[in-house]
């Protein structure tokens, strides 16, 4: 008999050693198993949370300390497995016991009726069949098999009778159980689903990967299947991936109920997603419907899917229908229009947005895609330009979601021709003729004038009227639209050469509130000069930033006349904001606009130099974050700044304060990090009028 000692020997003395079990140890490891298997079904399967962060990780690292002390408790189906094997150097095939078959497809109803028709011929009935509807995923098919409730064996579908073995990917997927719930499973259960990448994933993906100047995925379809099949298993864990499970593969010991509905919410009740779409319907008029409404639906869903899968619910009848080559005559799948097409790219035009955004649009020969035809599609910009490496003449692949702008996704390098032109971008304004600016570090190029270009001239005037600006009552965004559409302002200087007699025939005027305008627009001339440049709508130069730059340079020629080494002395202005400065001043457009605005009088009281040493809070960095009901964040860093306060956007060891309002978030934690001072809007008004600024509220 072995002198080895058995893992439930209770151990001689009161506490255990080293890789010594008891049964305390071992129900321990069970419980947090169950505890943390429940969690994740709460999280990915339900989208219902029930066990705060914190505790969460709390159970896991007791786990993999227990585990570490007892290995002999490690198991394949601990929740600590989810990532952790060695790379693969292939895949190896996996035989399907039973087929994946594929499916035919239906594309409009005559389609559905023809199948609905056949189904009803084949059993020799007259009733309305019940049909089981669910969404058909974008995504990979798997098969998935459980011996007594623990994950063993994860195939791809392949070709139907042979798969890739991909159990390490699978195992890092967190909405599939390594081990199923409860204890009423059979002893072997084949469970079949599609892995999928949600959108809100596969555009995070992307963003970050065009970031990094890496591959981007073509769709989520496409990002799924290169996430399953990566050799290393910790890249797959890196994927934003679900699965959702649609059917019964195959199951030895046990029956199962009689339809297939009833079947799913079983699997739901052992551990897996199912879609909560999936609906049951009777006849085939319940299934135009339902297509009818997931149609409607499918843009705001948060995965892809290309059409509704519908199942002729009574296995009995399923077994009776059988299948036809390799599909099941109970099933088909009713396709939604395609979302992808290939076409030929003819041409680039460059249209300007109304922030000056400069953006490529390709000109397509006309194609039908996602339920309409389409002749343009946006290029983005000129990354993406280089990144799709297109040229004029090109066959490229369009996509369409929905309501989305349709967009190139890709180029058919094979069939590009010799002719093949390359994009040029624009160096001066396709409208304007401004200067194209575009700062480094950025993606988007710009039309620099502001100030004239037509393209931008609504949203300009705007900017200006608005009331931390020149502050003029009465001109609102629908006065200024009709300003612009009768043709009698192109800028805002024409503002104030406004008539009276053409303001008041304007639709919704009369003559006392045109005169009202009027006046208006008139008392607008005496203002600040920090108003005057905040007017301007100079690019990342909001309220804060123009006081700044007032407070540095005192007068306006002096800031215009400044080159990059003066600007980047200011206090919260660093390089992007100085060279969007510069850019600005240097347009001949916008001097004459500023000019013209000078000439009828806009003017503003002589700005002295104070000595800074006798402000209060003079060298001290002030944070404003959450919301004050007395005031505006704005007119709160007016007040520090007027103290002599620098004003930053972001909490440092360097702040000496943080004012914070209502729902302040992430900057009111780091500053209790850091023990700097916080007050809240009490405090702040009792520091100004300590400081002799009483705010009325």
């Amino acid at each position: 008999m072995s002198d080895q000692p058995s893992l439930f020997d209770e151990p001689e003395s009161g506490s255990s050693s080293a890789g010594e079990l008891n049964p305390a140890v071992v129900a321990e490891v069970n419980d947090l198993h169950t505890q943390l298997n429940q969690a994740n079904y709460q999280y990915y399967v339900l989208d219902d949370p029930q066990l705060p962060d914190a505790q969460y990780d709390r159970l896991f690292h007791r786990l993999k300390e227990l585990e570490t002390q007892y290995p002999q408790l490690l198991t394949p189906d601990s929740p600590t497995q989810r990532v952790g094997a060695a790379p693969l150097s292939h895949f190896d095939q996996v035989t399907h016991e039973v087929a994946m078959l594929s499916l035919d497809n239906a594309f409009n109803e005559q389609d559905m009726r023809d199948f609905n028709r056949r189904i009803l011929d084949r059993l020799k009935q007259t009733d309305a069949i019940t049909y089981a509807c669910e969404p058909k995923l974008d995504g990979i098919a798997v098969s998935l098999l459980y011996e007594n409730g623990v994950l063993v064996r994860a195939a791809t579908r392949g070709d139907g009778a042979v798969g890739e073995n991909i159990t390490q990917n699978i195992r890092t997927v967190p909405s599939i159980p390594l081990k199923l719930l409860g204890n009423d499973f059979p002893p072997v259960l084949e469970v079949r689903g599609e892995v999928y990448m949600p959108k809100k994933g596969f555009e995070a993906f992307n963003e970050k990967a065009r970031a990094n100047d890496e591959k981007l995925f073509v769709n989520p379809r496409n990002a799924a299947a290169g996430s399953l099949r990566q050799l290393d298993p910790k890249i797959t864990a890196s994927r934003p991936l679900e699965f959702c499970c649609y059917s019964l593969g195959r199951v030895d010991g046990a029956d199962l109920p009689n339809t297939h509905s009833a079947i799913l919410n079983l699997f739901s009740r052992w551990g897996f997603k199912i879609n909560p779409e999936m609906k049951v319907v009777n006849g085939i008029e319940g299934c135009l419907e339902y297509y009818d409404n997931l149609a409607q639906k499918r843009n705001d869903l948060a995965y892809e899917i290309d059409g509704i899968v519908f199942k002729v619910d009574d296995i009995n009848f399923q077994q009776q229908l059988g299948f036809v080559s390799r599909a099941p005559r109970w099933a088909i799948a009713h396709k939604f229009p395609a979302q992808e097409e290939m076409t030929l790219l003819k041409d680039v035009e460059f249209q300007v947005g109304r922030t000056g955004a400069i953006t490529p649009v390709a000109r397509l020969e006309p194609v039908f895609v996602g339920g309409v035809t389409v002749s343009n599609a946006t290029l983005h910009n000129m990354d993406e330009i280089q990144r799709l490496d297109v040229c004029i003449g090109d066959t490229v692949i369009i996509r369409r979601a929905g309501d989305v702008i349709p967009q190139i996704v890709s180029v058919v390098q094979e069939k590009r021709p010799q002719d093949a032109k390359s994009i040029v971008f624009p160096k001066s304004c396709p409208v304007c003729e401004s200067h194209v600016e575009r700062i480094e570090g950025e993606a988007v190029s710009r039309c620099s004038g502001g100030l004239v270009c037509a393209a931008q001239r609504k949203e300009a005037i705007k900017h200006f009227a608005s009331r931390k600006a020149m502050d003029i009552d009465g001109l609102g965004d629908k006065l200024v639209e009709q300003l612009v559409d009768e043709g009698l302002i192109e800028s805002f200087l024409d503002l104030y050469s406004l008539k009276l007699a053409d303001v008041a025939n304007l639709e919704r005027m009369a003559e006392k509130s045109a005169q009202n305008l009027l006046e208006a627009i008139e008392v607008s001339k005496q203002t600040t000069l920090a108003k005057f440049l905040y007017a301007l709508g100079i690019r990342e130069v909001g309220v804060a930033t123009a006081q700044n730059l007032v407070n540095h340079f005192l007068d306006l020629r002096a800031l215009v006349k400044a080159d990059l080494e003066a600007l980047l002395e200011v206090d919260d202005v660093g390089p992007i904001v100085a060279k969007h400065i510069l850019s600005f001043f240097a347009e001949p457009h916008n001097q004459k606009i500023i000019d013209g605005l000078l000439n009828i009088g806009i003017t503003w009281p002589a700005i002295e130099k104070k000595d800074s040493s006798e402000l209060p809070l003079v060298g001290q960095t002030y944070v404003v974050t959450g919301t004050l009901a007395s005031m505006g964040r704005d007119q709160a860093k007016e007040y520090l700044q007027r103290l002599g306060a620098k004003v930053a956007g972001s909490v440092s060891a360097k702040t000496s304060g943080l004012v914070a309002g209502e729902k302040a978030g992430s900057k009111l934690t780091k500053a209790q990090d850091l023990n700097i001072t916080i007050l809240d809007e009490d405090a702040f008004l009792a520091l100004l009028s300590e400081h002799g600024i009483e705010h009325a509220g």
